[in-house]
């Protein structure tokens, strides 16, 4: 198979890393993005496939500065796997933080537009590309503590059909992929602000998706022959499957 040029966001932890790894190992060149520059040098010295670029999703002069210092033969971008994202708190909405959300909304959403938004044009000049979509369950099927996460991952289930109704005919396509409950990685962490019991209580007595499993998700994804448009995935691991409605008794108080 032909090499492929991957730019992952979001690539110094938990998917985004596997994903890296998983394309570099197979001979495919990566432009890993990331805040964290420390830890995508990490992975350079260990896959010589990798090219580090520091890299904040949610500011877009940054974004288009970092994507213009790419070398000439890192440009043409096959694969754009927009994994950069988080959850914060499991608050209900009354009592929820603006802040959180702001950064929620500014990462899952407006973050991954920018980057979609200036690797397109070249995908489409070529005609060739491949958008790769990080959502999540959560953005079909609600729960309590989810809301603006979930609505969050709603947007890009959205926002990846809607590319693929522009991108008719063009030889590009979108693909959203959704885990369910997947562990090993910073994310629970994170949402609950560094609380290490709160996170394993989320994975206590199940086996969940794995970041690997995500990342053979998106190889696949990534290797279909160009007439294939996937247009979402729906994982989850053996341990879940669809809640019932959730029933108040007593009446309302």
């Amino acid at each position: 198979m032909p090499q492929k040029i991957v730019l992952v966001t979001g690539a110094s932890s938990g998917f985004g890393l596997a994903i890296a790894q998983r394309f570099a190992r197979r001979g495919d060149k990566v432009i890993a993005t990331a805040r964290r520059l420390d830890r995508l040098e990490q992975l350079a010295a260990e896959n010589p496939n990798v090219l580090p670029l520091a890299m904040d999703v949610t500011d877009r002069a940054q974004v288009a500065a970092a994507l213009e210092t790419l070398p000439e033969d890192w440009r043409a971008i096959d694969v754009l796997v927009n994994n950069a994202g988080l959850a914060l708190g499991l608050a209900p909405a009354p009592q929820a933080s603006l802040d959180q959300w702001d950064t929620m909304i500014a990462t899952n959403c407006a973050g991954l537009a920018t980057v979609t938004r200036l690797v397109l044009p070249g995908m489409v000049e070529r005609g060739r590309g491949q958008i790769i979509n990080i959502g999540s369950t959560a953005g079909s099927i609600p729960y309590a503590g989810g809301n603006v996460y979930g609505a969050t991952k709603a947007f890009v289930h959205q926002f990846t059909n809607n590319l693929n109704a522009d991108l008719v005919g063009s030889g590009v396509h979108a693909t959203c992929v959704e885990p369910g409950l997947a562990g090993g990685t910073e994310f629970s962490q994170v949402r609950f602000d560094g609380d290490a019991d709160k996170a394993a209580a989320v994975y206590k007595d199940v086996q969940p998706l794995t970041a690997e499993d995500i990342a053979d998700a998106v190889e696949w994804v990534a290797d279909r022959p160009p007439h294939v448009t996937i247009n979402y995935m729906v994982m989850m691991p053996d341990s879940q499957s669809f809640g019932g409605q959730v029933v108040k008794r007593g009446g309302a108080k």
